[in-house]
């Protein structure tokens, strides 16, 4: 018996436990609708939201480098993401394809955000869409991230598709379609 839970201890090992790392909403525009993007991405998530600008020159769509092409904001704060991720995949009914998954993160994409519980048509605003990425980790994964004495992380370290799906199957009933 007691090497059963002595087995059983070695075996679960909290660095390996998957965390949703962030949640990261983003909206893409033109002109005058960056400012109704940046405001519904505001009154969503409420926190300031970042404008992003071209980098690159593409006629055939007007784009010039420092264009404002959208804008996105990232959220960190656990309790935020849980209550906020709940409501946007109920737009979904709690159903993604299995191609929006991939290993790290998945994301999707709502097409209205008058479909979100709980938020109101904005006349100022109009309709608009929006995308949601959600990021996945590991602990450790500081050691890649940070600047002095940055190390490299094993492929163990990744967070596969099939351990995100598990993930969200056990807190947020998710149901993954074949398609």
């Amino acid at each position: 018996m007691e090497k059963q839970t002595e087995q059983k201890a070695k075996t679960e090992n909290k660095m390996r436990d998957i965390r949703i790392e962030k949640l990261i909403l983003s909206c893409g525009a033109m002109d005058v609708n960056v400012d109704k993007a940046v405001k519904l991405i505001q009154t969503l998530s409420g926190m300031k939201a970042y404008k992003t600008k071209a980098k690159k020159r593409i006629p055939a769509f007007d784009i010039r480098p420092g264009l404002e092409i959208g804008c996105m904001v990232t959220i960190r704060k656990i309790e935020k993401i849980k209550q906020l991720l709940k409501n946007l995949l109920e737009v979904k009914n709690n159903k993604l394809k299995k191609r929006q998954i991939t290993d790290n993160h998945f994301s999707f994409g709502i097409e209205e955000y008058i479909e979100i519980p709980d938020v109101e048509y904005d006349r100022e605003i109009g309709i608009i869409g929006l995308d949601i990425t959600v990021v996945f980790s590991r602990r450790g994964l500081r050691t890649k991230l940070k600047k002095i004495k940055k190390g490299s992380l094993p492929k163990k370290q990744i967070v596969t598709k099939e351990e995100i799906i598990k993930f969200m199957k056990e807190n947020y009933n998710l149901e993954v379609e074949e398609k």
